[in-house]
């Protein structure tokens, strides 16, 4: 029987590759989502009621928790493409997975292709989500950055006046 498919034996994994590294990007999104926006609701309901309350430096406090905290969902994230790799059998080294997953997700690229052959565009999908991730990060921050601003500026006008 001669099907598309078997016309074009490249297209399956391809496929399968696309398919499977969609699925995970979007639930590494979806619970980076999820875990930022929870992150920013906290430093905006705590740092408003911090500035009405003329406590700067729980502000500080405050910023220097929500950066840390966003951090480790950075590193959960790679963590989680390092489980994924694994479970789908394509690393079997969990070190290497970590170093993998991180060196893509970053966009480093300092670790080598490990991945078997018919997998290795899903270093693409990893480098993805990090890229969607750190911009999505990096605009979480641009608000954050503005109170932690907004903050220093009267607690330094109280000083001087």
């Amino acid at each position: 029987m001669n099907t598309f498919l078997s016309n074009h034996p490249l297209l399956y994994p391809l496929l399968k590759e696309i398919l499977v590294g969609t699925l995970l990007l979007l639930v590494v999104l979806i619970y980076h989502g999820s875990a930022i926006n929870k992150v920013a609701m906290r430093f905006d309901r705590l740092t408003d009621n911090n500035i009405a309350n003329k406590q700067y430096r729980w502000v500080f406090f405050h910023f220097y928790f929500a950066f840390s905290s966003i951090a480790l969902i950075h590193i959960f994230e790679v963590l989680l493409w390092a489980f994924f790799l694994r479970m789908l059998g394509l690393v079997d080294d969990t070190l290497l997975a970590i170093i993998f997953s991180g060196s893509c997700y970053t966009t480093v690229g300092f670790a080598p292709d490990n991945l078997p052959h018919g997998w290795k565009s899903l270093a693409f999908f990893i480098a993805f989500t990090g890229l969607f991730s750190l911009a999505w990060t990096t605009s979480i921050m641009i608000g954050m950055t503005n109170v932690y601003q907004q903050a220093w500026r009267a607690k330094y006008k109280m000083k001087h006046h």
